[in-house]
């Protein structure tokens, strides 16, 4: 019983933000307290509640003080040298812009954090998404299947949770998945070209002059206040708009105030030029940091954080003004991760993500037993994407290799085969990096999934097939 109701529970919440007939937030909090009381344990609610809120409260605290350091990274201008890059490789051409939004998901992801990911990426790409008329969706699609395969970097999570789980050295299941994954990131650059060029096709041959002009963005387009930061942090682009601005004649844009500004503005007042090399050293300290754990993460960021402001507006009215431009995104993220607490700890508390596993394995037949690492890679897919890492590397992965045991099948190669549904797992609303993306993007969550969950399972599909053909897994 529990078995169908887990089932039921998730692909209620899915057909519901999907259609969108509730919010995120709202599915994330009733439609598990209903299916808790529905099992007979109401009673029980607030302690699943609360454990599940002890649990993603560290992570919380993570995406909130990262959010403030990294969007302070953004207005000092730490990140416009590779914003320029990027920008003067895209121009105008939809092509190169989702091509470009793929590379540079890709290369950021290198920290093993998707919510600094999704920030940069977004920050840097969406003004030009949005002056070109481009779908918000292909960006966010293309930068979480992007950061999904890089996401099986040993200090991204999935790789040491299944070493942990399964006593392995994480090097002897990374390092010979290189090919694999090299393959999918491939293939995701492959797709982005696709995509690219059905949006070339629906939009035609633009150029940033004439889509540049003042009168037309000021007759036509309402800007908002977040969207002047998210301007504002693309500002150090070259190409034409670049270009333009650095020569004073950078289009005019008009906020919901009325009050006017310049896109594109390599000079806005809270960059920092004279301390760039600081930031940088900073940036890198922290990365270190945490690659290296010498402290807990959410502290390495409340410590960053504290002093990147400190350093950079030492002027208590300037660190109040940075702080307010990014609560709407803090407040955002971490109202989701707390709601997603809820539906975690309903899961759990009730035991429903354990009867699932169980019918799941004890489902395969025994003349699978021998192909236990094809069986593991395609069921991951779906398994991360409905349940958080945790619970598929120390709940489920364990059961699958000692299947795959009792048949030769080595715990490594189990172990491997487990990172297969990572490019999915990145869009999965129990993810909190995911509504960092969407959030920035100010796209709908449901939007996201009905466009991304087909290209990622693809991407998925595509390392699995790589990785059989090498013979990895």
């Amino acid at each position: 019983m529990l078995t169908i109701l887990g089932f039921v529970m998730i692909a209620t919440f899915l057909v519901l933000i999907m259609m969108k007939k509730v919010s995120p937030i709202a599915a994330l909090v009733l439609i598990p307290a209903l299916f808790c009381v529905l099992v007979g344990k109401g009673a029980h609610l607030g302690d699943y509640v609360i454990a599940g809120i002890g649990d993603l409260a560290p992570t919380a605290a993570m995406l909130m003080f990262a959010i403030v350091y990294f969007g302070v990274m953004i207005d000092v201008g730490l990140f416009d040298p590779i914003v320029r890059a990027i920008l003067k490789f895209a121009k105008a051409d939809p092509v190169r812009i989702v091509v470009g939004t793929a590379v540079l998901a890709a290369i950021v992801s290198l920290d093993g954090d998707g919510s600094t990911t999704f920030m940069i990426t977004v920050s840097a790409m969406y003004p030009l998404y949005k002056r070109l008329k481009m779908s918000l969706v292909v960006m966010t699609g293309v930068a979480a299947t992007a950061n999904g395969v890089m996401n099986t970097l040993p200090w991204g999570g999935p790789t040491a949770r299944a070493a942990t789980a399964l006593k392995l050295n994480a090097t002897d299941i990374f390092v010979p998945m290189i090919p694999a994954l090299g393959v999918g990131l491939l293939f995701v650059f492959v797709l982005a070209y696709v995509l690219g060029r059905r949006e070339r096709k629906r939009l035609g041959h633009l150029s940033l002059d004439a889509l540049d002009s003042p009168a037309e963005v000021t007759e036509t387009e309402t800007v908002t206040a977040e969207e002047k930061v998210l301007v504002g942090a693309g500002a150090g682009s070259g190409g034409t708009g670049g270009d333009r601005a650095a020569a004073g004649g950078a289009p005019s844009y008009r906020n919901e105030d009325g009050e006017t500004f310049t896109g594109l503005d390599p000079n806005r007042p809270t960059l920092r030029p004279k301390l760039y090399w600081f930031n940088a050293l900073l940036t890198v300290v922290l990365l270190t940091a945490m690659i290296m754990e010498l402290l807990p993460i959410p502290v390495l960021f409340l410590l960053a954080a504290a002093l990147a402001l400190t350093v950079n507006y030492p002027h208590m009215p300037d660190q109040k003004a940075r702080i307010g431009a990014h609560a709407e995104n803090v407040l955002n993220v971490s109202g989701m991760v707390f709601a997603a607490a809820v539906f975690t700890g309903v899961l759990q508390g009730t035991g429903m993500v354990d009867h699932m596993a169980e019918w799941v394995v004890g489902g395969i037949p025994d003349w699978m037993g021998p192909h236990m690492a094809l069986v593991t890679g395609v069921l991951s897919i779906p398994f991360t994407y409905f349940m958080s890492n945790d619970g598929f590397y120390f709940g489920i992965v364990p059961v699958l290799a000692e299947a795959g045991g009792a048949h030769g099948v080595s715990a490594v190669e189990i172990a491997r085969a487990s990172l297969v549904g990572q490019p999915l797992h990145m869009s999965s609303p129990l993810v909190p990096a995911v509504y960092v993306l969407v959030g920035m993007a100010k796209v709908e969550f449901g939007d996201h999934t009905r466009f991304t969950v087909k290209w990622a399972a693809l991407t998925a599909l595509v390392v699995l097939g790589a990785g059989l053909l090498f013979g990895i897994v």
